[in-house]
């Protein structure tokens, strides 16, 4: 099934994010966590794809096991960042081989300790070039339901968010189906970001992306990392708790419910969260939404 097709429904489309591990071991526990995730009835689940396409082999074994015999639907994501056409339009080959329909086409960040996005030779420097080349593509054109990344707050690279949004308006009319966003801790983010992107003729489902707190340092360095602010009634909760893993996992079960609660009220198509890869607050978040089942 297509993920464009998920949320042309009443009831909001549930999808969870993971990434690849780096041991079998790892990959072990993912496989149990899925078949936790499963029993909440989710639409999808996306698996995250390596700087430099370091788990471009792991990624797809993972999406092509997770669907296949796991039987959840998946999106993987795919990426620029070292990869020539050849080389993309080999990957899209494969995720057809093995019946996988939904992709996330993302830019990719720099490989760790470059600041600067360098494509490659006969690369793409832009995910709208991704979306582009997958569109019209004489074989995979129609093949798969494209998903692309939005940032609520503006991207860490584009500070301007009416630029920002040019970029994303790029990405839809090359033929992109979903918008999923980057983390955000306030609705306000969104709310405008939605009212903004709908005022420059983007009219795709965007969908909102969720990162429940279960660790203080974790959840700043990913914040820092994506440009996503964190309100002050978090970081307070963060300082007060210290490394009291109990109590910082309950207060981001609750928070992460009230935010999706608000959100929900304003009719969003969907809630994408962040697992890293584990199952509990997702669970507990997604059963007290009275979602899944």
């Amino acid at each position: 099934m297509k993920i464009s097709e998920c949320y042309q429904t009443a009831k909001p489309a549930i999808s969870f994010e993971l990434f690849p591990p780096k041991t079998e071991e790892g990959e072990k526990k993912l496989y149990e966590t899925v078949a936790q995730l499963k029993t909440l009835d989710p639409a999808f689940v996306s698996v995250t794809y390596g700087a430099m396409g370091t788990t471009r082999v792991n990624t797809l074994r993972i999406v092509s096991a997770i669907k296949n015999k796991i039987g959840l639907e998946t999106a993987a994501h795919l990426t620029c960042v070292g990869h020539s056409q050849d080389e993309i339009e080999k990957i899209l080959e494969e995720l057809k081989e093995n019946h996988i329909e939904n992709i996330m086409a993302l830019r990719g960040d720099p490989p760790e300790g470059e600041k600067e996005y360098k494509s490659v030779q006969n690369g793409f420097r832009y995910a709208s070039e991704l979306v582009r080349f997958i569109r019209r593509h004489p074989v995979y054109g129609k093949v798969f339901s494209l998903a692309v990344a939005g940032y609520p707050e503006g991207h860490l690279e584009c500070r301007d968010k009416k630029k920002d949004l040019e970029h994303l308006k790029k990405k839809v009319d090359e033929g992109a189906d979903v918008i999923i966003t980057q983390l955000f801790f306030q609705n306000r983010d969104y709310f405008d970001f939605v009212e903004r992107s709908r005022s420059v003729g983007i009219h795709i489902p965007i969908v909102p992306g969720i990162m429940p707190v279960t660790h203080g340092p974790q959840i700043e360095k990913f914040a820092s990392m994506c440009g996503s602010a964190i309100p002050a009634v978090m970081k307070e909760a963060i300082l007060k708790f210290g490394e009291d893993q109990t109590a910082i996992e309950a207060f981001g079960i609750d928070y992460a419910t009230r935010q999706c609660e608000e959100l929900l009220n304003h009719q969003v198509p969907g809630l994408h969260f962040y697992t890293l890869n584990k199952s509990w607050s997702t669970q507990k978040i997604t059963r007290n939404l009275g979602l899944g089942r």
